[in-house]
């Protein structure tokens, strides 16, 4: 069963058209790759499936409803997260706030219950609380709940980022360049993260990589962009193998 499908997707700006012609049908449980040469239009994809754009033509349909037109919180509503490739924590706020504030989105306390603090307020402040430190457990953060998130190293930042995504409690989930700035510890560590993350909260998932080893090695299937237009997909090995995959990275023909 489909967890989002994107039918005959376009993005222009001005003059300039960023994404063209995109059909993807991507199965719930999936770890779908989106790669592809640097301006290849993949993160204005991620732009337009969480609303920061808006498609110039096509549809995007996710659990039976067209989402092309909802606003960010709306589609965050609807259950798709996302990560970013330049980092945006609230750096001047604790790592606990930055999760807590994320948690914030499905609170389930009236605004009566808040300004009168009845005790639902506090019991639902309890809640979000310890919800938080659990998250940040999962990814090794406990210990730095109470330090400033722009004190944290940048790949802690990064495991922040993720653990704040996961707070509002997504059915899909975009990681944008996740293992950027990392070392290879760190980026095998993160691969391991994701597959059980993806297997513990029974998420889809679609990250955009740079890193060739992470990507080969947790994907179930690749989409790959050139100049705005899908130019392959399938397995990790049929994307190795295919010639137009191998000219747009290295720039020439493939000789048989």
């Amino acid at each position: 069963m489909s967890a989002i499908k994107i039918n005959k997707l376009k993005k222009s700006f001005g003059g300039i058209t960023a994404i063209s012609n995109i059909d993807m049908d991507i199965d719930r449980g999936t770890i779908a790759g989106l790669i592809g040469p640097n301006g290849a239009g993949k993160t204005t994809l991620f732009n337009l499936l969480t609303g920061m754009y808006t498609p110039s033509s096509g549809d995007i349909s996710y659990k039976d409803k067209n989402i092309k037109k909802l606003k960010p919180y709306k589609i965050t509503d609807y259950g798709i997260s996302r990560t970013f490739q330049n980092i945006r924590l609230f750096k001047n706020m604790t790592v606990l706030d930055n999760v807590s504030l994320a948690f914030n989105h499905n609170i389930d306390c009236n605004i009566f219950s808040a300004i009168f603090r009845l005790p639902s307020y506090y019991k639902e402040e309890e809640r979000i609380h310890d919800s938080s430190l659990k998250l940040l457990e999962i990814f090794n953060l406990e210990d730095k709940k109470d330090e400033l998130a722009k004190n944290l190293p940048y790949g802690e930042q990064r495991r922040l980022e993720i653990a704040r995504a996961l707070a509002a409690d997504p059915d899909l989930l975009l990681l944008d360049e996740p293992a950027a700035g990392m070392n290879p510890n760190e980026t095998k560590e993160l691969t391991e993260l994701i597959k059980w993350i993806r297997d513990k909260f029974k998420l889809t998932i679609i990250l955009i990589e740079h890193d060739m080893s992470l990507v080969m090695g947790i994907c179930d299937k690749i989409y790959v962009l050139d100049y705005g237009t899908l130019i392959a997909e399938g397995t990790p090995d049929e994307v190795q193998n295919n010639e137009r995959v191998i000219e747009a990275y290295l720039g020439r023909k493939v000789s048989c």
